[in-house]
């Protein structure tokens, strides 16, 4: 017969040797961190020029400490190769905390900490991406270097879309939601239906 206790330490116990879903790394700071965020001055017209000498383009992610949507993007996007190879290859990526007191240079030369810098860009949720491609490096304030902007969460189809929206030039000359209705339509002319949710 089973009893209580011995359900409890086998279920215990398959547990602690199951295997787990992709988990983050936590800083120090309580933000999820990734072996490929680049170790920055936190200077960001240098970062971008910098990141578009190499023909690269600037990721900053805006998160917080416990935010549950932020944990998300890295168990879940950061956990498709196909999303971090993408990063890897085409984006520098700055981290910065919503609260946090690090002194940041924004594109205009203020230096101000990350929480004023958030509250300037009217950063309100987290995640959020902010992306500045490389053909705007030398912006003389972050409204003309940003190129596209993810407030929130987003799935990964449609977070690989907006990187791929940026790094193929395509923000030029549609908006997002024409650039994502012609991806669809290109899926579906070849019998692909997107894992969209």
């Amino acid at each position: 017969m089973i009893t209580r206790r011995t359900l409890l330490s086998t279920l215990a116990a398959s547990a602690v040797t199951a295997p787990c879903a992709f988990a983050a790394e936590l800083g120090d700071d309580g933000l999820h961190k990734q072996p490929w965020f680049m170790d920055s001055f936190l200077e960001l017209p240098d970062d971008l020029a910098d990141a578009a000498e190499r023909d690269r383009h600037l990721m900053v992610l805006v998160e917080q400490k416990g935010c549950p949507y932020c944990r998300e993007m890295h168990e879940v996007n950061f956990a498709r190769t196909e999303i971090t190879d993408y990063i890897r290859q085409h984006f520098d990526v700055v981290q910065l905390d919503l609260w946090g007191a690090r002194e940041v240079v924004d594109f205009d030369g203020e230096a101000l900490e990350e929480r004023a810098l958030a509250q300037k860009w009217g950063v309100n949720y987290t995640p959020t991406t902010i992306l500045f491609a490389a053909a705007h490096a030398g912006a003389g304030d972050a409204r003309a270097a940003e190129t596209f902007r993810l407030p929130g969460y987003l799935k990964p189809f449609h977070y690989l879309s907006s990187l791929e929206y940026v790094e193929s030039g395509e923000y030029r000359k549609q908006p997002f939601q024409r650039y994502l209705q012609d991806k669809f339509a290109e899926l579906e002319e070849k019998g692909i239906d997107p894992d969209v949710w």
